[in-house]
């Protein structure tokens, strides 16, 4: 089944709620040299960020609007634990978009090259919107590459999507570069400056609209068989996917595990970025005892 584009868009507009794209010191996260680097990945040069030390930890950010400064609130912390290697999404920000249809698959073919780049160890794996629907196809189609996974934020199907009326009004902009960025003017000017060429924006809006029309659910058999310890994580007010599907991923999972963030909505790492950090250490810290399926 196709998913529509309405479901797509739970990963473009939650993220103009995020905030600026530094930390408490002042890093420019997604947008710093000393930490950059590039990947050829087939036809476009993939950009990602690597902090700290230790085993590691592989970031996805959400989609369009979604980049790696969303990380910003947790990665300091990570990184006194981790090796972070925080990925750009093709065409997202210092990423090259290339020529290629956009696709679930193609975004993890690009994380899986610059993870055989970087690390010869399994990763733990965060994704988060639409990062969390590339982990999961990652780990499903590379799963010796991932130790842990967190997918925060995502569903798996068109039938986990939450409609109203708000999302419907989204819809209708969202294949309009133009029309996009009157809803969201500041945060499209600051994206805009992560281009060489502005036009690059418009070229990733048109893209990933695209994409939602042929984007297709992940099948429940394949998320049934991920063998690796899995963290579900959301907020308890998430306007896009509704809770129950989320616990529902959460019995299709052999090693699963859940939490649902209070009073908080899509964003979870904006809205409660300590207890996340919390979540996610935690989770990583634990030692494996394999559980039985839900």
């Amino acid at each position: 089944m196709k998913r529509a584009s309405l479901l797509i868009l739970l990963f473009v507009f939650a993220q103009a709620r995020l905030g600026a794209n530094t930390d408490e010191k002042g890093i420019p996260y997604g947008n710093n040299p000393s930490a950059g680097h590039y990947l050829q990945a087939g036809d476009a040069k993939i950009y990602y960020e690597i902090y700290g030390s230790g085993r590691p930890l592989v970031l996805l950010h959400g989609g369009l609007f979604g980049y790696i400064d969303e990380y910003a609130g947790v990665i300091p912390e990570l990184s006194r634990r981790y090796t972070v290697i925080a990925i750009a999404l093709r065409g997202h920000g210092k990423s090259e978009l290339g020529n290629q249809p956009l696709s679930n698959v193609l975004f993890a073919e690009d994380s899986v090259a610059v993870i055989r780049h970087v690390t010869s160890e399994p990763v733990d794996l965060v994704g988060f919107s639409t990062g969390a629907m590339v982990s999961y196809v990652l780990t499903i189609n590379h799963p010796e590459l991932v130790h842990k996974l967190i997918a925060v934020g995502a569903p798996i199907a068109e039938s986990g999507a939450v409609e109203s009326k708000e999302t419907a009004a989204e819809a209708n902009a969202y294949n309009d570069p133009a029309e996009l960025e009157k809803l969201a003017p500041k945060i499209v000017a600051r994206r805009k400056k992560l281009y060489a060429d502005p036009r690059d924006w418009d070229r990733l809006v048109l893209a990933f609209g695209k994409m939602s029309t042929t984007e297709q659910d992940i099948p429940k058999e394949k998320v049934r068989a991920i063998q690796c310890p899995t963290l579900i994580a959301a907020g308890d007010q998430d306007m896009y996917t509704k809770l129950e599907h989320f616990i529902e991923i959460y019995h299709l999972l052999p090693h699963g595990e859940l939490a649902i963030v209070p009073g908080c909505e899509h964003t979870v790492f904006k809205c409660n970025p300590n207890l996340m950090l919390d979540l996610i250490e935690h989770f990583l810290q634990q030692e494996e005892v394999p559980s039985a399926a839900h």
